[in-house]
């Protein structure tokens, strides 16, 4: 795929000004380029044992291919102590020249110690906000995330799930920070809106709801893009290769309903096996030709373009 370019007016009109925070700083959005909406070149998890995301250099060896077939953005939803890589990754973004958005939040419970999960309940929007203004932890002074990561449980929202995400919404609201939510097996992203946007007052479109590919219930897919959020098709990779096979259909259903401006693309690369088969490449050289056949090149490049730079540009609150 030859990387497509919108004009400055073009993204900032849509975007409504303001700046991609990247971990190199603000960035006028657009230069963002094409993006990897949802990805991660650093992870570790109680429940993916022998499966970490750890080594720099196999992280640069990603952005480097990821580069060289047309990439320019990747931002990674990798949150707070699940090893983000938070200290590589402005050195990554330098040598790869690929813009790079990291993430705060917390994710399920499950992967997390219990302890040190419990000694960081309290103050949890003020890590987050501090994340997002003064600077990562563990990483470079100056280091900031661009977005605040948060999930949901399976069919509902359980205690832990609440409390997070009351936190990302004060977060949200001392910032503007966008807000990333993973859905477990694509569901519950109705609560998820109800509580984010209903109760805590988040404006549906500082909303990124992710894995809804993977429950195609395409009236919810409508329902969800009318309010406003934006709804993340990510996961072509082996661990989730079901998604493959709708993926398709879920965007043709929704370009079709209006909604080409609500949607992003990612490759949620989240294990060692997944990196290599297909990995992010694979969004531009197997999905983006597709998209390009089927629909027309406009759509590729609001897709990795227009949407993911309007989803993350935000007019950043002074601190």
């Amino acid at each position: 795929m030859s990387a497509p370019v919108d004009s400055a007016a073009e993204v900032a009109a849509g975007a409504g000004g303001g700046a991609v925070r990247t971990v190199l700083g603000d960035l006028d959005p657009a230069e963002f380029g094409v993006c990897d909406a949802h990805d991660h070149l650093f992870l570790r998890s109680p429940r993916l044992p022998g499966e970490e995301l750890d080594d720099p250099a196999a992280a640069e060896r990603v952005l480097r291919d990821f580069a060289a077939a047309g990439g320019r953005a990747m931002v990674q939803w990798t949150p707070h102590g699940m090893g983000r890589g938070a200290f590589a990754l402005p050195g990554l973004a330098r040598a790869t020249g690929v813009h790079l958005v990291a993430a705060t939040g917390l994710h399920q419970d499950v992967h997390y110690d219990p302890q040190w999960l419990a000694e960081r309940y309290e103050g949890l929007a003020e890590l987050f906000t501090a994340e997002l203004t003064t600077g990562l932890r563990a990483a470079p002074a100056g280091v900031r995330a661009g977005l605040i990561k948060v999930a949901g449980d399976y069919h509902g929202l359980g205690p832990h799930t609440r409390r997070v995400m009351a936190a990302a919404a004060e977060a949200h609201h001392a910032t503007g920070a966008p807000i990333a939510v993973h859905h477990e097996l694509g569901t519950a992203a109705s609560d998820v809106l109800d509580l984010l946007c209903g109760q805590h007052g988040v404006p549906a479109h500082r909303v990124i709801l992710g894995h809804l590919n993977r429950l195609p219930d395409l009236r919810l897919h409508r329902h969800l893009a009318g309010s406003g959020a934006y709804l993340a098709l990510d996961g072509p990779s082996r661990a989730h290769h079901a998604t493959d096979h709708h993926l398709f259909d879920t965007v043709a259903a929704l370009v079709e309903a209006g909604h080409a401006d609500r949607l992003l693309l990612g490759g949620d690369t989240t294990t060692r096996t997944a990196r290599h088969s297909p990995g992010p490449t694979h969004l531009l050289t197997a999905v983006a030709p597709r998209l390009d056949r089927e629909f027309g090149p406009d759509l590729a490049r609001r897709l990795l373009v227009t949407n993911p730079a309007q989803a993350l540009t935000v007019r950043w609150a002074a601190h």
